[in-house]
């Protein structure tokens, strides 16, 4: 009588998750992308369901931003004493750069929010409503962009040549010769790559701020009063040669507030755009800090994806 044999079943480990690895936030960046027909799609409906009925549809953006920037660019160039055929592009300009940044802040933050229910219904990357909310804020950029075609048109006269909004034109300090305002050139194409790594920091924002926002909702109350702050903190409509030109009635003060300036991050978004296209001087720490401000943002915000973009779904 031969004894029986058991061989003993070794259970199989448990399947470990990737929902929290670098690996699936990457995928969830990637397969974003890969539905750019969905999120350029839903975009473009955002701006047309807002401007539905009206008679000139989207083109209330470009009168707006006309309006506003006509009207505080003459304003403030006679508070200042500044000419306002080189004030008002500058005005213009920096509103038109402003007010992508403001919009991706204050409409990143509610980018999962207001999409809770296509959150719950619709099996799409997390990625794809962060790009819907950039994309949308593009299409207002490319309406904005023609009140600075138009005033380019009215001033490049002006703008062509070596100009100053204040002072002597000389930026940099006593020992410095390098013009504020060289003129128009071939260097306004350098607002393209300025653009992209604008939109590019305005991605890791969004996905950022939006996770963040989506789990603690007093953050957007917090971030709606910062932007007003950093908008009055950032040279748009104030003119930065009163404290930068030697000649400047309050040069003075640049050795307080220009470090100052120099810190806040909105200057350099703003700068890597509107200094090209306004023929300005830009200084290469304004690429840095914004190309710094692309990867460290984007590591966060992978971060971020990692350990609580699963729970999005949850929190909405």
């Amino acid at each position: 009588m031969h004894a029986t044999s058991t061989i003993e079943q070794v259970p199989a480990p448990p399947a470990v998750s990737d929902s929290r690895t670098f690996k699936r936030a990457i995928r969830d960046l990637r397969q974003g992308y890969a539905n750019r027909e969905l999120w350029s799609h839903l975009g473009w409906q955002d701006i047309k369901q807002r401007y539905r009925r009206s008679v000139l549809g989207p083109f209330w953006i470009t009168i707006s931003q006309g309006v506003i920037a006509l009207g505080l660019g003459v304003l403030y160039a006679v508070l200042f004493g500044a000419p306002v055929a080189t004030f008002l592009p500058y005005v213009a300009t920096g509103l038109i750069v402003w007010t992508f940044i403001s919009g991706c802040l204050t409409e990143g933050m509610e980018c999962f929010i207001s999409n809770e229910g296509l959150i719950k219904q619709l099996p799409s990357p997390l990625s794809v409503y962060a790009l819907r909310t950039v994309w949308r804020q593009m299409l207002m950029f490319a309406h904005n962009i023609i009140v600075y075609v138009i005033i380019m048109l009215i001033y490049v006269g002006t703008l062509s040549g070596p100009y100053t909004l204040t002072g002597n034109g000389t930026c940099g300090g006593a020992n410095a010769a390098w013009t504020c305002h060289p003129g128009i050139g071939f260097d306004i194409l350098l607002a393209i790559p300025g653009f992209v790594l604008v939109a590019i920091n305005a991605g890791w924002v969004t996905m950022l701020l939006g996770i963040i926002s989506t789990r603690f909702r007093d953050i957007p109350q917090v971030i709606n009063a910062l932007v007003q702050l950093l908008f009055y903190l950032t040279p748009i409509v104030w003119p930065l040669d009163q404290v930068s030109a030697v000649g400047g009635n309050r040069h003075q003060l640049a050795e307080t507030v220009l470090p100052i300036i120099q810190l806040n991050p909105i200057y350099h978004l703003v700068q890597v755009v509107r200094a090209p296209l306004l023929g300005q001087h830009l200084s290469i720490y304004s690429w840095l800090a914004v190309a710094g401000m692309a990867i460290v943002g984007w590591a966060l915000a992978l971060v971020a994806m990692r350990n609580y973009r699963a729970r999005v779904s949850y929190w909405v």
